[in-house]
C-alpha cells in the first residue's frame, strides 16, 4: 500500500509514519530515504536532521536521496520493501534549486505509480497560510501543493497530522 502523510512542521507526522512502518514490518528490514541535502554549516539545520537519526532504531536501513528520488524508489521496489521517504518538501527545494523539478517530479509520480511494496510518502503540508511575498517562496508554495494532489490521486491513503494526531482524509487508518 501507497501512503502520503502530511501535515505542519513539527506536527508529528515523521514520528507517526515511522511507527506506522515499523509495525508493519513486524521483524524485516526498513528503508529510510532521507531527502534533506546536507546543513551546509546550517546549526538549526544540522540538529534537525540530527534528532531524526537519533530517533530511529536499527532496523532502518538509511537512503539518502537529496535528487533522483525515483532512482532510489526503483531500486527498493519489490513487494516485500517497506520504504519511508522523509521529506518531500526538502526534496522539492532540493529540486528546484538544481532547476530539474518538472524531470524529478515526473520520475517521482512514475516510479510512486510502479511500486509494489509498502511505501510511506511524508511531506509538509505548506499550503494553509497566506501567499508569500517572494516568487520562489510562491513557486514553492503552488508545486508543492500541486505534488500533494497528485500523488494524493495515486495513493491508497492520505493521512493529515496536527498536534501528533492523524486524521485519515483517504482510505483506510493505519
Amino acid at each position: 500500500m501507497r501512503s502520503l502523510v502530511l501535515g505542519g512542521a513539527r506536527s508529528g507526522k515523521s514520528r507517526l509514519a515511522e511507527g506506522w512502518l515499523l509495525n508493519l514490518a513486524a521483524d524485516s528490514p526498513c528503508h529510510y530515504i532521507a531527502t534533506a541535502d546536507r546543513a551546509h554549516n546550517d546549526a538549526e539545520m544540522s540538529a534537525r536532521i540530527q534528532h531524526h537519526q537519533l530517533q530511529r532504531d536499527s532496523r532502518w536501513q538509511l537512503q539518502e536521496s537529496p535528487l533522483d528520488l525515483a532512482g532510489c524508489l526503483r531500486r527498493l521496489n519489490n513487494p516485500g520493501a517497506f520504504v519511508l521517504i522523509d521529506c518531500l518538501t526538502l526534496w522539492l527545494a532540493n529540486a528546484l534549486q538544481a532547476q530539474c523539478w518538472d524531470q524529478e517530479r515526473d520520475a517521482l509520480l512514475g516510479a510512486v505509480g510502479a511500486f509494489k511494496g509498502e511505501l510511506i510518502m511524508v511531506s509538509n503540508e505548506v499550503g494553509l497560510g497566506v501567499v508569500p511575498m517572494g516568487e520562489l517562496s510562491r513557486r514553492f508554495v503552488d508545486e508543492s501543493g500541486r505534488l500533494h494532489q497528485l500523488l494524493a490521486a495515486e495513493v491508497e491513503r492520505v493521512v493529515f497530522v496536527a498536534a501528533g494526531l492523524p486524521w485519515v482524509m483517504k482510505g483506510q487508518p493505519f
